[in-house]
């Protein structure tokens, strides 16, 4: 079951729907019914294949067991909002359901990201005797993947991690985010925090920058902000000195989202209006280009990898893996831009990776911490070949 019919869980539904071999019964559930039954149409016309499609609302914990009872599936892939996370959880325990998905959970009120919240349901998934996969995305996801094969293959110790996203497409809008806004948003305009010599150091907004190099891209300004698998990357390679994160943004990019925040429309409480509660950053959301809907003029790239500096048999070494994921071309095998797709491919193959009892066993466990290589493998038979350079500048 899947549950999120936005434009990572369009990918996610073709996806799974071309490998019949490891899925053989799908439902797509969101909380507009008629979002889900497009996209069922869509594939059974593409690929012959039946979608079963149902309406829930993932904050209702009742409705979401009601569901999986009714269908049960084996696993649930979450590609709802990150604030639904663990009412979803919860409704898997009860249902006794498998679970993925691809952000860490962070409360409705708060631009806070912690995986505190996810991993403090480990013991009850033991108990269960259920798996919980966390941050099976890209970023989230493969980024961590990389990491846990440089540190299989490649180093005897990895010292410093910059993980690098550049978006070099351009979707001819003047403004508009490539998922979610509400979350998008939240993401960007939080103060910046990377890890350094066993502590976290937090930055201004955007502080840190500098141009980097992108393969088939170029030189793109390249920004320093927080992201999530930083926390669990740490935790899991403690001879880890130096961890950050690198997003690349556009000029025009920032200074709407300066313009967003200084007129107070990124703001996540409610303001009165017209008699009635809003929340400023719902409104914008409503306003703006729906992320599911940029594919069709989407052209250029995405790269994102990770670089590596460590030890090797007592030598200093370096290393990069990447990919670059074409807009044009993944709008054109799934309907959807190619951020949705570097996201939604990775669900798919986590999700390929527990039914073929690779990545299972009770708990909740942060993707790094299974075998690497079967999902390395499947990322370049699935759409999102990776490429390695060795003993190169990292420009960092």
């Amino acid at each position: 079951m899947i549950i999120g019919a936005g434009g990572v869980g369009t990918v996610v539904v073709n996806k799974v729907a071309q490998n019949p071999d490891v899925f053989s019964e799908i439902m797509l559930a969101s909380r507009t019914k008629s979002k889900c039954d497009k996209i069922a149409a869509d594939i059974k016309k593409r690929f012959g294949v039946e979608v079963k499609t149902a309406q829930v609302d993932a904050d209702n914990v009742p409705e979401l067991v009601k569901l999986l009872n009714d269908y049960k599936p084996e696993l649930l892939i979450n590609v709802a909002l990150p604030y639904q996370d663990l009412n979803i959880m919860d409704a898997c325990l009860e249902s006794g359901v498998n679970y993925l998905d691809t952000a860490n959970y962070e409360p409705r009120d708060e631009a806070h990201f912690e995986y505190s919240w996810q991993w403090a349901y480990k013991d009850k998934f033991e108990k269960a005797g259920l798996t919980a996969i966390l941050g099976c995305g890209f970023d989230p996801g493969v980024t961590s993947i990389y990491t846990a094969y440089a540190a299989k293959h490649h180093f005897d110790e990895i010292q410093y991690l910059d993980i690098v996203d550049c978006n070099a497409g351009d979707h001819h809008k003047a403004f508009a985010t490539n998922f979610n806004p509400e979350i998008n948003i939240r993401e960007v305009t939080q103060r910046g925090k990377y890890w350094e010599n066993g502590q976290w150091v937090e930055t201004e907004p955007h502080e840190i920058h500098k141009a980097l190099n992108y393969p088939e891209v170029g030189p793109k300004e390249s920004y320093v902000i927080y992201h999530e698998e930083l926390e669990s990357l740490v935790k899991n390679y403690p001879t880890i000195k130096r961890a950050r994160f690198w997003m690349t943004f556009g000029q025009e990019y920032l200074t709407h989202l300066r313009v967003i925040q200084n007129i107070g429309m990124a703001r996540i409480d409610e303001v009165e209006y017209n008699g009635q509660k809003i929340v400023p950053i719902q409104f914008l959301k409503a306003v703006l280009p729906d992320p599911g809907e940029l594919g069709e003029n989407y052209t250029g790239q995405t790269s994102i990898g990770c670089r590596i500096k460590g030890l090797k048999d007592g030598k200093e070494t370096t290393y990069y893996v990447y990919n670059n994921c074409s807009h044009e071309a993944a709008y054109k095998e799934t309907g959807a831009q190619g951020v949705s797709y570097t996201t939604g491919v990775p669900a798919m193959i986590g999700a390929m990776m527990f039914f073929k009892g690779l990545w299972r066993k009770p708990g909740v466990f942060n993707v790094e911490e299974f075998n690497p290589d079967p999902f390395m493998e499947q990322l370049n038979i699935q759409g999102l070949p990776w490429h390695e350079l060795h003993n190169i500048d990292l420009e960092l």
